[in-house]
């Protein structure tokens, strides 16, 4: 149990690390860039599920709060967590959590990714609009504009591509017993 248990601390370490290294692919925009951040929570919540999923979110937002640059565009720092794009970043832990849980309350297909990933876009950009418009103190309609609209056809890839890629790399992973083969983790110590 104790090797299992380390196990999935080192893959959420891993993913950690994913994340800070996807989140380096942008295409700048004027407020909010397109990052892979999101395509990384994907992944991360769809291999690893709820829990440890959400354990490698914490670890990657707790390395950018103390200054490394892991977020997008090489940024680090609280000023980030509380800048416009901080409420995309924080939303990542309800996303993974909520994206892990699906899956693991129903099964891990590509459908189910697909859907699960769809709802974590949705938490994700939800989140990112309510603290852009309080942090540019602009009215609903501008930060749905400049916080929503521009993601939705390329947040549907993201999902897509994470619910295929982490669907197919979970499977490797059971295969290789690097994974339990079981559909969630063990929570036992």
């Amino acid at each position: 149990m104790r090797n299992e248990r380390l196990r999935w601390m080192l893959l959420s370490a891993i993913f950690a690390g994913v994340t800070a290294v996807l989140s380096q692919l942008t295409i700048p925009l004027p407020l909010v860039p397109i990052t892979g951040q999101t395509l990384a929570v994907g992944l991360t919540a769809t291999i690893l599920g709820s829990r440890y999923g959400t354990l490698s979110i914490l670890i990657y937002i707790l390395l950018g709060a103390v200054g490394m640059p892991v977020f997008a565009e090489a940024n680090g720092g609280l000023h980030v967590l509380i800048g416009k794009t901080g409420g995309y970043i924080t939303g990542f832990i309800l996303t993974a959590y909520v994206t892990g849980l699906i899956l693991e309350k129903t099964r891990f297909t590509l459908t189910n990714a697909l859907i699960a990933n769809i709802v974590g876009m949705i938490i994700t950009l939800a989140f990112g609009t309510v603290q852009l418009k309080y942090v540019l103190d602009v009215p609903w309609t501008d930060a749905i504009a400049w916080g929503v609209t521009p993601f939705l056809v390329v947040g549907v890839i993201k999902a897509v591509l994470a619910s295929i890629i982490g669907i197919k790399v979970r499977e490797r992973l059971l295969a290789s017993r690097l994974l339990r083969h079981s559909d969630t983790p063990s929570v036992t110590s």
